[in-house]
């Protein structure tokens, strides 16, 4: 299992540690697009496809992660970033850099019903891999289309980031 320091304000950082030896990335973005900023995660996803050699794969969850668990494996990446919102108890558009243990287990954390253990759990064992989660805190996930200004600010620039550490 990898193991993450507590997650800092620098994301950009504890990305950068956390992809040493990076070498196929998974990035999947999580979430509801009539949820307001718990779209966060595919639209980041969204925007960054076309962006990456094939050693970032890109994969836009939606509200089911579950249903590209196969897919995952099957590229048998050596690393798997989840982006999603989640209720962080900080600032709208606040991000961090989260080990899977430390968080799947917390009720409540995610805006939806993800079964995220399960899912983790599945894609550590049968890809062999690294996997954390890069969270951003909501401001507004009623039902509505579009981010809040924070939130939109805070999925520019880990697009911004994300083009920076990942494996070109």
């Amino acid at each position: 299992m990898l193991n993450l320091p507590d997650p800092s304000a620098d994301f950009e950082k504890d990305l950068k540690v956390w992809l040493t030896k990076a070498s196929t990335v998974v990035v999947a973005g999580i979430g509801n697009e009539i949820r307001h900023d718990d779209f966060v995660g595919v639209k980041i996803a969204q925007e960054l496809q076309g962006k990456f050699s094939r050693k970032v794969h890109l994969i836009e969850c939606e509200t089911v992660p579950e249903s590209f668990m196969d897919e995952i494996v099957e590229l048998k990446p050596s690393h798997v970033l989840l982006i999603d919102a989640a209720i962080l108890n900080l600032a709208p558009g606040e991000v961090r850099l989260y080990d899977v243990e430390k968080v799947v287990n917390v009720p409540s954390i995610t805006t939806h019903m993800l079964p995220l253990r399960v899912f983790c759990d599945y894609i550590i064992q049968m890809a062999h891999t690294k996997l954390a989660l890069l969270l951003i805190q909501p401001g507004d996930t009623n039902f509505g289309e579009g981010l809040t200004r924070e939130v939109k600010a805070a999925s520019k620039k880990i697009e911004r980031v994300l083009l920076k550490v990942l494996p070109q």
